[in-house]
């Protein structure tokens, strides 16, 4: 199936914390807007020691979380000893150690994948006010920003009698207002970000999750209706804010449930994804005449993502595939208008400002790219910011670049060497 549909602006997905307190520059996974963009970046036309210098750079036991950033903190996550799970707080200006905060919180992944560590691999989140972390055994913490003191703590397993993701838990906590979205206790539950209390639970049926879901939510209008966007194992779904309704659903193949993309909001009735083993595609959502929700997939192509997150920039969708090739696909037609001639690694984190990409992959090679349709893959530069792998989301404060390594977190900073004003 292969169908055409206008496309309009790009829906906002309205990731909005609603605290009093200063917002964070990069306060959850994937940035501000959850969806890989920063406004009006000065990004340098080059990568080298001359534009991107090292600021500091301190050692962590392994993790794969992403850090964020709140003022002069920035914030990253750790397994220590295969024992326990460490919240970090350090000084962005010099990597001064603010606090750490701990608890057990280790498990063994199954043989087959090993490749990807037994370590934390959740991003937290931020109000201003406290620090969200969930952590591998689907335990989810809640800190205050500038001590870490426990304000809470919830462990899912505990409270709804479930087992725990077979995998760990790799849902990284969306906050809207007062409320916290996870996927957790094989189940996508909405969370009082005060106190922890469950508001609501839904998309609960154990078969269905088959050991917990490694997706991570997102909030957009779709079909005129605000609503969160949850990706399942097997469904592609949306769920009421305020009730936890299931509005709509669509069938998601994908192998051994390997659904693992956060959807991406098109336009106000289109929304993407893509899964390993079962191909990219757009499901477009509209109401029918009696008011309720209905879905089609307008189309489908052979393109299969894996764990990089898809970046929207002028009606295309650019995303690094299980092939390990970068893509370039038409949003209104599922066209593939190219596909990378080399394969360019495992995984990649990207951002994007304007019609550039900085993209991290998972082997510590920094490249940016200019995005378009018209060019295949045009790296503009590419540069080795760490000799260890770099699975974490990169993060960007204005003029710092956050790398989370594999054993490590080290600072960047555009255009000036290390100690010139």
């Amino acid at each position: 199936m292969n169908k055409r549909f206008p496309i309009g602006p790009v829906a906002v997905l309205f990731c909005i914390f609603m605290s009093t307190a200063v917002l964070a520059d990069w306060p959850q996974w994937r940035g501000p807007d959850r969806l890989g963009g920063v406004e009006d970046a000065q990004w340098p036309d080059t990568l080298d020691e001359n534009t991107l210098a090292e600021l500091w750079r301190v050692d962590l036991a392994e993790g794969y979380p992403g850090p964020i950033v709140l003022g002069d903190s920035v914030f990253t996550v750790e397994t220590l000893g295969a024992k326990d799970e460490v919240v970090r707080a350090f000084n962005t200006k010099t990597g001064e150690p603010l606090w750490e905060q701990t608890w057990p919180g280790a498990m063994r992944v199954p043989f087959f994948a090993k490749r990807n560590g037994d370590w934390i691999k959740a991003t937290p989140a931020t109000d201003g006010k406290h620090l969200y972390a969930v952590g591998m055994l689907d335990e989810l913490v809640a800190m205050k920003v500038e001590t870490g003191e426990v304000a809470w703590r919830v462990d899912f397993k505990e409270r709804y009698g479930t087992n725990g993701p077979s995998f760990g838990q790799c849902c990284s906590p969306l906050l809207d207002g007062d409320a916290l979205y996870i996927q957790a206790g094989m189940s996508v539950c909405k969370l009082d970000k005060k106190t922890g209390e469950e508001v609501w639970r839904t998309l609960k049926d154990e078969r269905q999750m088959m050991g917990g879901a490694f997706s991570s939510p997102v909030i957009g209008t779709v079909a005129g209706k605000r609503q969160l966007l949850v990706q399942t194992r097997s469904e592609l779904c949306g769920v009421d804010l305020e009730t936890g309704d299931v509005l709509w659903r669509q069938g998601i193949k994908a192998f051994r449930g390997m659904n693992i993309l956060p959807p991406t909001v098109i336009d106000g009735s289109h929304v993407f994804t893509s899964s390993y083993g079962g191909g990219s595609f757009m499901v477009k959502v509209a109401k029918d005449d009696q008011g309720a929700f209905a879905t089609e997939v307008a189309w489908q192509n052979k393109i299969e993502g894996y764990m990089s997150s898809p970046l929207l920039i002028d009606g295309h969708l650019y995303m690094h595939g299980r092939d390990k090739k970068f893509h370039c696909i038409e949003a209104t037609s599922g066209e593939v208008k190219w596909s990378s001639d080399k394969k360019l690694g495992e995984y990649w984190s990207s951002v994007r400002s304007g019609n550039r990409i900085l993209a991290l992959g998972h082997d510590g090679t920094l490249r940016l790219i200019e995005a378009t349709p018209d060019e295949p893959c045009k790296i503009l530069a590419e540069y080795k910011v760490s000799k260890q792998e770099t699975w974490g989301h990169l993060a960007i404060d204005g003029n710092l670049l956050y790398i989370r390594e594999l054993k490590g977190l080290a600072v960047y900073r555009w255009g000036k060497p290390v100690g010139v004003n």
